[in-house]
């Protein structure tokens, strides 16, 4: 499988909330990290899973990628993306966020792994 299509994997299983796919394309390690919007580090394989796994349990969000920029340079990948993202807040009203995504992924084993995700605001 290509980077391009590693990717689309990835980004359909977050928008699915399919949580055995997204673990599949994650790395298993203790140093892949996530950085939250608000600028918080999640760090190590079961600690991302813990947090996608409460987060694909909420009914409430949508999500929509534009790809800005995808690249593979023999083992690495690295992807920008536009999010549009829509959810309730805690007292039910709907809010919407267009932020930054970087991604990067590593070809291991013959397989795309997603080692580093950094959302950012833009400003």
């Amino acid at each position: 499988m290509e980077f391009k299509e590693a990717l689309a994997v990835h980004l359909e299983a977050i928008k699915q909330r399919d949580l055995d796919t997204y673990k599949n394309t994650v790395h298993e390690n203790d140093d892949v990290r996530v950085i939250l919007l608000n600028g918080k580090e999640i760090k190590g394989y079961d600690e991302i899973i813990k947090l996608h796994q409460a987060w694909f349990g909420d009914p409430d969000w949508s999500i929509a990628f534009d790809i800005v920029d995808a690249k593979q340079c023999e083992n690495t990948g690295l992807a920008l993306l536009k999010v549009h993202y829509d959810d309730l807040d805690e007292k039910g009203s709907p809010y919407q966020k267009t932020y930054w995504l970087s991604l990067h992924f590593q070809r291991i084993h013959s397989q795309w792994k997603l080692v580093f995700d950094q959302n950012t605001d833009i400003v």
